[in-house]
């Protein structure tokens, strides 16, 4: 009876998983499936076919359910048939009473089996969901699985709208729906349809924005296409429509002539198929087998030939004689043609190498024209320079000028003295010598005089100068590139000071046209009560009424200097000009000017450090520019402008090499200049030129970085040889290398003493130190000692 009621059990269970399989929603018109209290439940003994329409749901739920259920129904047929065999003499009473028995629990199996299929397939079914973004009102329409969360609901349109997903909130009628809910939770059926409203949580930062303007927005996101799977089965398919970024090129297709609409060949717009790999090379037959000709090209003996003969006439007009020439060898022909080649061959040399003599001359030619121009060059830059120094001697404005000027004088003045104390003695001597201090003295006060001469036009530069920027308006550069320029209020106020100042300084105006500017003036600096427009009033009254009484314009000339000198400081003080504050040099706080003053030994004033030229070595501030500068003219009387201009060019060139390079930066003029008189001697390494002004540092060895110890002093001729120079080592003999090095140990022991300059030191042996000969450094001191070794009686 067990086993009886077991296979009882067995036939319930396959018929009951035959009906669920079956029974699929009648009509399959609608995409939405009927929940399950409505579907038509399967009959006892039956079979229903899936003969019907389906929707495409319910077609890959009943094709995954018939395979499952085909095994089991197999299973099951080869148990029944020998319980059938051995029971065949039960009464039908009994069978019915133990099916009756098992009845019970057979819905309970059978919905175990087919519960999880049905899930899973339903899960992966999707949805129409459509989006309203609050509160622009633009709808998104996008197809998503109704097993998947609201999280990543808002993972996708996050994604879409470019905003983070946490500032997204999503509310299904009027309330917010929890993350961790899907869309089957919320009610939402396979292949149906649902409204939501999604905001921001912050607004002003994350605004929800369409992704595509509602002008171009004519298209649906998400249509259902219906296609046949057989011959009377139908499937509803959801394709979503995707809209790419870029636009389409058109590769071929067709152009409706009134519309001007495009319709692209899907013959040219897809990428062709491509053939299976066989995992074998496969060559053409046509492309990789020759074709052999066969062609005869003598006539065969049994041909004929026309004759004259017996009713047949041939013309013998155009025959030609032809004799036998005479007869030549094998070894003739070839030697012949050895020949020929040879003399082939002796021409195509010649045509050869007189090209290669033409090449070897244009090349000497260029080669010449080029030594030449830098020739030419060369001598247009000394005469280029000679004519800046005389002009620099002729109209000094700068100080360096006057450093050239007195300089000069104090090269002239040793040549003199020398010339004196060689050729004259006794009184004779002192007699010239005091003639050539009168005229020391006199050429000195020339200098001084255009000294004075060149401050007040400097001055006036400067004035001008200070005026233009304080009253220029604000400048900067748009987006497309244009100068955008801007007043405000405070430039017109300096650009009416400008005005008003360049007008005040006119010496060629009238009494009228003074007086009308005095009056301006006086109610510009009026606006403000301070002892400096005090002053100033004061000043302007006096000079009105002095020319009320007839005084002359060159009387008041000094009166008129006071008011301009009063009046620009008035336009200097930011109270009264706030575009001031931004162009003077001494700052308005104190607290920043007490971190950058510093006091000079030698004038015992305090001064800014922009004051004062320290050098690599230096410890602390000494004296100041102007100290030094009147120490040069009463002593040495150098002129270190050469050797500005080979730190200037020292520093461009290793700029554009290494833009990180520190330490040509780091060196001043008198670093420099001891490198070039003490360590090189002041002189060319590899030829010994003297001229300063054409003397350049470059690199000793060029994958190094330049520092005192790696770099060597030429000429601007041998720093392009020296700069295609590979391995030093290998171009340079032996004792040219030990006295580079030996200067590179000098410059390193003295600026090893430096200890902003200790880091940059790269470490060398100990004994290749003492292998070198390596003298104590000389101090600059040693120029100024020999400067004054002439004798006090020779002044």
């Amino acid at each position: 009876m067990s086993e009886q009621r077991d296979n009882t059990e067995q036939e319930v269970k396959e018929e009951d998983v035959e009906n669920t399989v079956t029974n699929t929603q009648p009509g399959g018109s609608t995409p939405e499936q009927p929940p399950e209290g409505d579907r038509e439940p399967g009959h006892d003994g039956e079979e229903v076919y899936a003969d019907r329409q389906r929707t495409d749901a319910d077609v890959l739920e009943a094709a995954e359910d018939a395979e499952h259920q085909t095994d089991l129904h197999e299973d099951t047929e080869q148990l029944r048939e020998p319980q059938k065999a051995e029971h065949a003499g039960l009464s039908g009473e009994t069978g019915v009473l133990e099916e009756a028995e098992t009845q019970a629990d057979l819905p309970v199996d059978a919905e175990q089996l087919r519960e999880r299929p049905r899930k899973e397939n339903v899960g992966n079914s999707t949805a129409t969901v459509k989006v309203v973004l609050v509160p622009g009102g633009h709808v998104m329409t996008v197809a998503f699985a109704i097993g998947l969360s609201i999280e990543e609901l808002k993972r996708h349109l996050a994604s879409e709208l470019r905003v983070p997903a946490e500032v997204l909130q999503i509310s299904l009628d009027g309330r917010e729906v929890e993350e961790q809910q899907s869309l089957m939770e919320l009610g939402v059926r396979p292949h149906g349809s649902t409204r939501m409203e999604m905001s921001s949580a912050d607004p002003n930062t994350h605004p929800l924005r369409p992704v595509r303007p509602p002008e171009h927005d004519n298209m649906q996101d998400v249509i259902a296409v219906r296609v046949q799977t057989g011959q009377s089965a139908f499937e509803e398919v959801v394709v979503e429509i995707e809209r790419p970024r870029q636009q389409k090129a058109f590769l071929g297709g067709y152009k409706h002539q009134l519309t001007g609409a495009e319709y692209h060949h899907a013959a040219v717009q897809t990428l062709p198929k491509r053939r299976p790999d066989r995992g074998v090379l496969v060559f053409s037959r046509d492309t990789q087998t020759a074709e052999m000709k066969s062609q005869v090209q003598q006539c065969a003996v049994d041909v004929s030939t026309q004759m004259t003969g017996i009713g047949c006439y041939v013309s013998c007009m155009s025959d030609k004689l032809v004799a036998p020439g005479n007869y030549i060898t094998a070894e003739e022909y070839h030697d012949r043609r050895l020949k020929a080649v040879i003399r082939l061959q002796s021409f195509a040399r010649r045509w050869l190498a007189q090209q290669e003599v033409s090449r070897l001359k244009s090349d000497r030619e260029r080669r010449l024209a080029w030594l030449e121009l830098q020739e030419r060059r060369r001598k247009e830059e000394k005469e280029e320079q000679l004519r800046d120094r005389r002009h620099r001697w002729m109209n000094p404005q700068r100080r360096e000028d006057f450093n050239l000027l007195f300089h000069a004088l104090e090269k002239w003045r040793c040549e003199e003295e020398q010339q004196i104390n060689s050729t004259l003695s006794g009184a004779e001597r002192k007699a010239a010598l005091c003639s050539l201090m009168e005229q020391e003295i006199q050429l000195i006060s020339a200098i001084g005089r255009h000294r004075i001469a060149a401050q007040n036009s400097n001055y006036d530069k400067t004035v001008r100068s200070f005026l233009d920027k304080s009253a220029a308006p604000h400048q900067w550069r748009a987006a497309d590139g244009r100068l955008i320029e801007m007043d405000t209020q405070h430039t017109i106020r300096a650009r009416e000071l400008k005005e008003l100042y360049n007008n005040s300084n006119l010496s060629a105006v009238n009494q009228e046209e003074r007086l009308h500017v005095l009056k301006t003036l006086k109610h510009t600096v009026k606006e403000h009560e301070c002892q400096l427009t005090r002053d100033i009033v004061d000043l302007i009254d006096r000079e009105v009424d002095l020319m009320t009484r007839g005084v002359k314009a060159a009387s008041l000339e000094g009166l008129r200097k006071r008011i301009s000198t009063l009046f620009l400081q008035y336009i200097k003080t930011p109270a009264f000009n706030p575009e001031a504050a931004r162009l003077l040099k001494v700052p308005q706080n104190p607290s920043q000017l007490k971190n950058n003053m510093f006091l000079c030994r030698g004038c015992n004033r305090y001064l800014q450090s922009a004051d004062f030229s320290p050098t690599a070595n230096a410890r602390h501030c000494g004296r100041c520019r102007d100290c030094i500068g009147l120490e040069n003219i009463a002593g040495p009387r150098s002129d270190l402008s050469c050797y500005k201009n080979i730190l200037r060019r020292l520093r461009g060139d290793e700029k554009q090499i290494n833009p990180e390079a520190k330490i040509p930066f780091l060196l001043q003029v008198e670093d420099v200049k001891y490198l070039v008189e003490v360590i090189w001697a002041s002189r060319s390494a590899l030829h010994g030129s003297s001229d300063l002004f054409s003397l350049l540092f470059v690199r000793w060895e060029r994958d190094r970085d330049w520092s005192p110890w790696n770099c060597i002093l030429l000429s601007k001729e041998e720093t392009s040889a020296h700069l295609e120079v590979e391995d030093v080592h290998k171009a340079y003999e032996a004792t040219f290398i030990r006295r580079i090095q030996h200067n590179h140990t000098l410059a390193r022991r003295h600026f090893s003493q430096i200890s902003v300059m200790t880091e940059y030191l790269d470490p060398q042996p100990a004994a290749a130190l003492g292998n070198q000969l390596v003298s104590m450094p000389i101090t600059m001191a040693t120029g100024k000692h020999t400067s004054d070794s002439t004798p006090a009686s020779a002044r």
